[in-house]
Order: structure tokens, then sequence, then C-alpha cells
């Protein structure tokens, strides 16, 4: 067999190979398209426990290593103490946040006129109110340029998450998204509560257990990305976008959703980033080959005042433990 036998050789079982394999990519968009269709509207959670505070679990309080070593910004490792608290079960809903805006008449920031003064040379389309929003690319062009699938969109929020033509009708039980820090915090001041620090949001996806593990490994019980981000998302664990709460199970302290399915914002500036606040927890956009922030020590900063599709919240009260 001569060498020009060889190369033609390798190269059509290369093209076989790469058939194959996007035979199986597209088999995978088609069934994660599928499974986006069908997936529950809402998902069985186990029964709240008796509880002076609806809705709320109790976390007792302890000393821990706080932050991890995979991203620089999650250094250095430090010993914190955090006293008891008591934390929503879930990211606050659609529901949820629907009851407060009927009650008080609140109009969140990307229903609002954008703040050019804080935001000076902004396009015109990103001067009218929006939020910014997840859009899969058909293609990336290997730069890592996020605006390939990150896009600021005129008329996004939480009403309409993905834009006009977009409802939450029927979603009542899925996590509120495009919010930003300031729609977060007056939601939690209406209730009586708060926005929790970044200890105490950490400490409680730690599940209250100084020697739980930081695992880099990525979750199984998590909406997470799961195929080559951004372009096909496999769906491997039952949702192509964001879930409803609760369809996965809960920490050891009854805590859904503290890894994965939307980041979350935390009371906590970000050192460095003025304007910014740190969000906690990873979303469903989370992929071992882009962002691997599916663990309790991992962070970000967010800007205060930017409403996104993948950042919701929930909210803690100081108060005395369970008798």
């Amino acid at each position: 067999m001569n060498r020009r036998t060889i190369v033609i050789l390798l190269i059509v079982g290369l093209a076989l190979l790469f058939a194959l394999a996007a035979g199986a990519w597209i088999r995978g968009g088609q069934q994660a398209a599928r499974l986006a269709e069908a997936g529950p509207l809402s998902c069985e959670m186990a029964q709240a426990p008796a509880s002076p505070h609806e809705g709320m679990v109790y976390v007792p309080g302890g000393r821990f290593v706080m932050g991890d070593t995979y991203y620089p910004e999650e250094r250095p490792l430090r010993e914190v103490d955090v006293e008891g608290f008591w934390m929503d079960r879930t990211e606050v809903t659609n529901a949820e946040f629907a009851a407060f805006v009927a009650a008080t008449g609140y109009v969140t920031i990307a229903e609002r006129p954008v703040d050019t003064v804080r935001n000076p040379g902004l396009p015109p389309d990103m001067q009218k109110p929006g939020a910014v929003v997840f859009i899969m690319p058909n293609n990336v062009d290997g730069s890592g340029n996020i605006a390939q699938w990150w896009q600021y969109v005129p008329g996004a929020n939480w009403r309409h998450p993905g834009g006009p033509g977009t409802s939450i009708e029927g979603r009542e039980r899925f996590p509120v998204t495009a919010i930003a820090y300031e729609d977060a915090l007056a939601y939690a001041r209406w209730k009586g509560r708060a926005l929790p620090t970044e200890a105490q949001w950490e400490w409680a996806s730690r599940e209250a257990n100084p020697d739980a593990p930081n695992s880099h490994d990525q979750p199984k019980q998590a909406n997470t990305w799961q195929g080559l981000f951004p372009v096909i998302n496999l769906a491997e664990d039952g949702f192509a976008g964001i879930a409803p709460v609760g369809c996965f199970a809960p920490n050891r302290l009854g805590l859904y959703d503290m890894i994965g399915n939307l980041w979350e914002w935390t009371a906590d500036p970000y050192a460095g980033a003025p304007g910014s606040r740190v969000i906690k927890g990873g979303s469903w956009l989370c992929a071992p080959s882009y962002c691997v922030r599916y663990r309790p020590g991992a962070r970000q900063p967010q800007e205060e005042d930017l409403a996104t599709s993948h950042l919701g919240f929930r909210t803690i009260l100081v108060a005395p433990p369970p008798s």
C-alpha cells in the first residue's frame, strides 16, 4: 500500500468519524429540542417541613473555609464564621415576584429607561429598556467573544424574559429572571427579609458542613449544560434551558437549586469591580468546557443595574432557630 493510498484512507476514515460524530450531535440536539418542548412546567417537591417562616429552612451557623482555587477570583481560601439564618427553599419564582409587583406597583430596572449618565456611550438599541439574553448561536468563531451568544434585547424583562413575543404565562413555578440587584433587594425588603451575603450563601450551599467537598465534577443533581457550549446542549438532565424550581434533589438542608439553574445575587459588593455584586452558584449555562462554576466556592461579578436571563435570587431571614 503506497503512501498516497494510506493518506486517502486516513482522510476517508476521518470523514466517516466526523459524520458519525455530527450525526450523534444532531440527534442530541433534536433530543434537546424535544425535551425543551416537553419539559414539565412544574416539578413535585418534597413536602416542606413545619416552619415558622413559610417556604424557608433553617441554616445552622458554623465556621468553614470559604472560597476555592479553580479560578483566580475564588482565592484566597479563608476561614469565616456564619451565624444561623433562614433561607428560601427555592429561587424566587415568577408567581412570587408577580405577587410583589401586584401589591406594590414596582417597576424593574429592565422596564425603566436606561440610565445613560451611569452608562455613557451606549449604542441606540442598548439605550432602550431591556435585558441581556442568551441566544444559542449556530456556530462560533473560536474567539471567545461572548457577544456571539449574549445579546442585549430591547423589551426583555421579567414578564418577557426572552424579549417581546415571549411570556411567563404557564411558567409560574419557574424562577424569575431579568432581575437586577435593586429589584431583588426591593422584593426582599417587601418580604421583611434580606439578600444573603456571599458567606451565608456559600455556607448554605455547602449544607452547613465545614467538611463538605468543593467538587469540581459536573453535578448530576443540578441543571447544567451537557454538550459543546454554546452550540449544542444535549439536555441529558432533562432541560435545555431553565428548569422550574424543585426539579432536582435538594441538598441536606432542604434547599433546591443551590447549584445550577440560575446564578443568584448576593448582598456583597465585588471588590475591584465598582457597581458590581457577587453572584453565586452557576447556572444551566455552566459546562465543563466553558464554565466550571457549579461549585459552592465559585463566584463572579455582575453589574448591579444589568438584568440577564441566567440570574435570579433567593432571600434570607436572620431569626431564632426552630424550637
